[in-house]
Formats: C-alpha cells, sequence, structure tokens
C-alpha cells in the first residue's frame, strides 16, 4: 500500500509487507499507545508481598496512634509506650484472665516501645514475611502469622509474670522463622541458615534484658505448627480451614480459661 508520498528509494525502509517511507513509520508509531507501566504500589505489592506490605502498614499506623495519644497525655511522641491508648491495648495477663480483656492477646503483637523497636521489627517481618507469602500463599501466610502472634501471647500468659506487660510483633516474626524452618525441611533444603538465625537470637533473646522469651518461644512453636498444618495438608484445603481454626480454638481457650502456671526467671 502506498501513501501518497513521492517516493525516495534511498529514504524507504523494508517493512513485512513491502516498503514504507519515514512519514508513514512515524504517524504508525503515533497511533500505538504507549505501554503503561505497573503503579508504584501495584510493583511493592508484587515485590514484598500485599500481605506483608499491609501488616508492617498496620504496625506503623499503630505506632503513629500511640504516639499522638502520648503527645495527647502530656508526654514525648517517642514515649509511645507511655500513652493511654498503649496501655489499653499492650498485653498484661492478668487483665485478659480477670478483666476480660481479651483483645489485648492480639492488639499487643502490633504495638512497638520506640521506633528501633518497630524499625528492627519491620524490617525482619518484610525480610521473611515477603518470602514466606510467596511459598505459602497470602491467606495461608497471614493465617500463619496470626497465630504465631496469638501463640506468643498464649505463652506469656501461661508462663509469665501476670502483671508484667508485653508488647510486640517479634512472636509472629518468630513464627515465621519457624515456618521457614518447615519449609526448608519438607523441601529438603539446607536448615543451617536459619538454625543458626534461630540460635543467634536466641541467645539475644536471654543475654538482653527487657525481651520477652516466652513470646518469643511461643510463637516459634505455633509458627512450627500451623507451617506443619499448611505443609502437610497443603492439597486439601477444607483440612487445612478447619485445622487452623482448632488450632485457634485451642489457643484462645487456653488463654482465657488456664491460670498462669509458673513465674519463669529468664
Amino acid at each position: 500500500m502506498r501513501c501518497g508520498r513521492p517516493i525516495c528509494p534511498e529514504c524507504m525502509t523494508s517493512a513485512s509487507v513491502g516498503f514504507q517511507c519515514p512519514e508513514c513509520i512515524r504517524a504508525g508509531r503515533a497511533s500505538v499507545p504507549a505501554p503503561r507501566g505497573t503503579p508504584p504500589v501495584r510493583a511493592a505489592g508484587r515485590q514484598w508481598g500485599v500481605v506483608t506490605l499491609t501488616l508492617i502498614a498496620v504496625n506503623v499506623a499503630m505506632f503513629v496512634a500511640t504516639a499522638v495519644s502520648a503527645y495527647a497525655d502530656g508526654e514525648r511522641p517517642l514515649d509511645n509506650h507511655r500513652s493511654s491508648l498503649f496501655l489499653d491495648l499492650q498485653l498484661a495477663p492478668a487483665l485478659v484472665q480477670e478483666g476480660g480483656e481479651d483483645w489485648r492477646l492480639l492488639t499487643a503483637a502490633f504495638l512497638h516501645i520506640g521506633i528501633t523497636h518497630l524499625a528492627l521489627n519491620m524490617l525482619a517481618l518484610l525480610l521473611f514475611g515477603s518470602e514466606l507469602e510467596r511459598a505459602l500463599g497470602r491467606w495461608r501466610y497471614l493465617a500463619v502469622y496470626l497465630l504465631s502472634a496469638l501463640g506468643g501471647s498464649v505463652a506469656v500468659s501461661l508462663f509469665g509474670d501476670p502483671w508484667v506487660p508485653v508488647a510486640g510483633a517479634s512472636g509472629a516474626i518468630w513464627g515465621l522463622m519457624g515456618a521457614f524452618g518447615v519449609l526448608a525441611v519438607t523441601s529438603r533444603g539446607d536448615v543451617r541458615g536459619i538454625v543458626t538465625l534461630l540460635v543467634l537470637n536466641l541467645a539475644v533473646s536471654i543475654l538482653v534484658p527487657g525481651i520477652s522469651l516466652l513470646g518469643h518461644l511461643g510463637g516459634l512453636v505455633v509458627g512450627v505448627v500451623a507451617a506443619g498444618i499448611v505443609v502437610l495438608a497443603r492439597r486439601r484445603t477444607e483440612w487445612q480451614g478447619l485445622c487452623l481454626l482448632l488450632l485457634t480454638a485451642v489457643l484462645c481457650v487456653t488463654a482465657l480459661t488456664v491460670p498462669t502456671l509458673a513465674v519463669l526467671d529468664f
């Protein structure tokens, strides 16, 4: 097909259907819509995981909310743990069992004492969470995370001092590390890296004061169990859901009805 323009053999360009003049080529390229770039939010979700980024956003939002509450209470914003909102949401086993404030079992996992505590936990969540979200799928990964957080709270409620408050996402993150170990074992991968990391974190939890070892170990154990359920029943979605719900019920009933068994000095 010809465009009607004067033909210059030296300027014509070979095409699949003959030859085209430069003006026709430019006009054709202009008529083709430019490819749309991926929105930054969607690109970040693909790279790091939608659920992981959402969990990080919730933790950051809770930190901001407690900082604002601290300022409103006459405290420094960075002393967010002194705010009335923080005190209403942190885990205090005595207030859960005797006061019926059962929401503390989960809300405490979204609180952090200071910006450093928040930054370290969110970095760990970004690194571990994004990989696990790809491996397990969004909803299974979210279930493992929340159950691990609940497991840490239950361990504190059972074995910790009922009047010592606890807060942080560390129990959930230890659960993610336990889930990594389960995946490594079931896929016959190298477990030395995750075992070394757990040992190092265990040493830090024991040696550094103010860290809840009970919360970490509780999250680890429940993370291993939850990930084991997901892996063993990976082809039976209904069994996965049923077993995870049963595990949730056992944890909740235990935390709400079983009194503190001992005060352990770690």
